[in-house]
């Protein structure tokens, strides 16, 4: 049966959504938003295998065929490739993919890909040993380039390079960054740090992507505007790619956003923003909600989506 469609008030489908499986993670990037879970320690309540396949089969069975798993560190699930294998083969899923900081891939890539994962981002933000401890507080760089490469082997395509540009950390590496991602048949996505407040820590981080894009523009044979968040690809000479995510003060980003998230701990998540409208699914579950109990849910939480910039 073909699934029905659904979306918010403001007329915007929701067609894919990023389901958190884990809070859990081997590295402590300074900046990380753990995907918009306000817990500042690692929340012990995750979803089990038959409880993730259970939601993800709902939103499925509303149109939401494409699914990113995120953490956390989503391979750091001992059961990620049941988790995969699961997602995959529900009904209306089109897509799994997964964002990964790559430490873990060189051994686990060839698996994912059989278990039924489509693509993977990879968050690297620097080649430089030391800016990479100074981010990530950890000495994992050679295993993160290591799980790119082998991504690419394994034809998880496209494999994306998810930079976060930092200012005075890492934002002079960006055209190190994109010879790299080039070199290594990968893509480089160029993402302006995020904040739901612009606090002392936002300001003092944030950089202004407008010029590096000025000059992407300039550089580019061929700009795409992509349909999601009207995201722009830029084709560089030499089969280089590049694109740029702008989440902030972008009403752009907001009117085009076509996904919603779940959290690691069993709530539906309308934006990535705001934690006042999430919708509690799992304790519904765990006491005996039938699928109709869980649509209603999941409805209610599209219901409260709305443009975070406008």
């Amino acid at each position: 049966m073909r699934p029905t469609l659904i979306s918010d008030p403001y007329g915007r489908p929701v067609t894919s959504i990023r389901v958190s499986v884990t809070q859990k993670c081997n590295l402590h990037c300074f900046y990380c938003h753990r995907e918009g879970e306000d817990n500042d320690k690692y929340n012990s309540t995750e979803m089990t295998l038959k409880e993730i396949g259970r939601i993800v089969g709902v939103a499925a069975s509303f149109g939401a065929g494409k699914v990113k798993l995120t953490g956390g560190e989503p391979l750091m699930r001992s059961d990620i490739l049941e988790i995969v294998d699961k997602v995959s083969s529900l009904n209306g899923i089109s897509e799994v993919s997964m964002t990964t900081n790559g430490t873990f891939l060189n051994d686990l890539a060839e698996s994912l890909k059989k278990a039924g994962l489509a693509r993977v981002n990879v968050s690297l933000d620097t080649l430089n040993p030391r800016t990479y401890k100074t981010i990530t507080g950890a000495n994992e760089l050679e295993k993160a380039v290591l799980g790119i490469k082998k991504a690419v082997e394994a034809d998880l395509n496209p494999v994306k390079v998810n930079m976060v540009l930092l200012k005075g950390i890492n934002d002079h590496e960006v055209w190190n960054m994109i010879e790299f991602a080039g070199k290594n048949n990968a893509v480089l996505q160029l993402i302006e740090l995020e904040s739901a407040r612009e606090d002392k820590f936002y300001r003092k981080y944030h950089s202004d992507i407008t010029g590096i894009e000025d000059e992407l523009k300039e550089t580019a044979e061929k700009v795409i505007v992509r349909s999601m968040h009207h995201r722009r690809k830029y084709s560089l000479p030499g089969k280089a790619e590049v694109e740029v995510v702008r989440p902030m003060h972008n009403t752009e980003f907001c009117r085009y956003c076509n996904r919603t998230r779940i959290t690691s701990d069993g709530k539906f998540k309308p934006c990535l923003f705001r934690s006042d409208n999430l919708v509690d699914f799992l304790t519904p579950m765990r006491n005996g909600a039938s699928t109709e109990d869980l649509n209603r849910l999941f409805i209610e939480s599209v219901e409260k989506r709305k443009p975070y910039f406008v």
